[in-house]
């Protein structure tokens, strides 16, 4: 027998159903509405200019991504994560070939500003750690990949993926590219921004967590079921923005299993 036991008193007044389906269509409305040109709205932050790095930014779609860009993203996945994944990439691999050209997936493509018409871009050799894709005459070395969907019946972002080429990542790129996002977030009265990472992938771990004040969500297998979290390679992480998102998302309900 198992008794569940959580911040919430039995005795609190339950919404009723009219309730339930005004707040349910609030939401749907809320996620209609976030899904368009998010940078516009932040005009001051489509360049990043720090640590010797000069980017700009420009928003995507996933099924209006071209074929040239498809396969950078394809080739930046593959040389950052296939080593995370091991033997399991080549069926994730196909996951997300599938996931980045959904009609849902919203891009932040990063473009290096530092490239010019007057230079030369070699590309790299088979085997390289480098993908490329020049677009008017300017590198692409990044990308955030997300979507506005639901959690727990909440409104969230949920990060897909953030990639950026070896030699523009340790410059605070990465975490730049995170605080827009919450910022998109918030602006589109989301509950929240969540994502997940592969276990193996300590730097990610240690960002998430360390840097940028991310939480293990209540949902992530290990915080669910310690035993089955376990045989898990991922965790779910999440930053929540109100009280109610923080109580469905990063509490844990504690159970209390008795013998009888």
């Amino acid at each position: 027998m198992e008794q569940k036991i959580s911040g919430n008193s039995s005795r609190e007044k339950r919404p009723s159903r009219k309730e339930i389906l005004v707040k349910k269509k609030a939401i749907e409305e809320a996620i209609a509405l976030a899904n368009k040109d998010h940078l516009a709205s932040f005009p001051s932050l489509r360049h990043y200019n720090r640590n010797g790095l000069s980017v700009y930014l420009e928003s995507g779609c996933g099924d209006k991504l071209s074929s040239p860009l498809k396969h950078f993203i394809q080739s930046l996945l593959k040389i950052n994560m296939e080593g995370s994944y091991g033997s399991e990439w080549p069926n994730e691999e196909k996951v997300k070939r599938r996931e980045m050209v959904a009609p849902e997936a919203r891009y932040i493509v990063v473009h290096d500003a530092n490239a010019t018409s007057n230079e030369t871009l070699e590309m790299p050799e088979k085997g390289s750690t480098h993908a490329w894709y020049i677009n008017n005459n300017c590198p692409v070395v990044g990308f955030v990949h997300y979507r506005f969907t639901l959690e727990e019946e909440l409104p969230v972002v949920y990060v897909y993926e953030l990639q950026l080429q070896s030699h523009v990542q340790g410059k605070g790129l990465g975490k730049f590219l995170m605080q827009l996002i919450e910022l998109i977030a918030q602006k589109s009265h989301m509950s929240a921004v969540m994502l997940t990472v592969q276990k193996a992938n300590s730097l990610a771990m240690n960002f998430y967590l360390s840097k940028l004040s991310y939480n293990i969500s209540a949902i992530s297998p290990s915080r669910v079921d310690p035993l089955m979290g376990y045989e898990k390679n991922y965790e779910i992480l999440c930053k929540t923005f109100d009280s109610e998102a923080k109580a469905r998302l990063e509490v844990c309900t504690i159970i209390i299993c008795y013998l009888v």
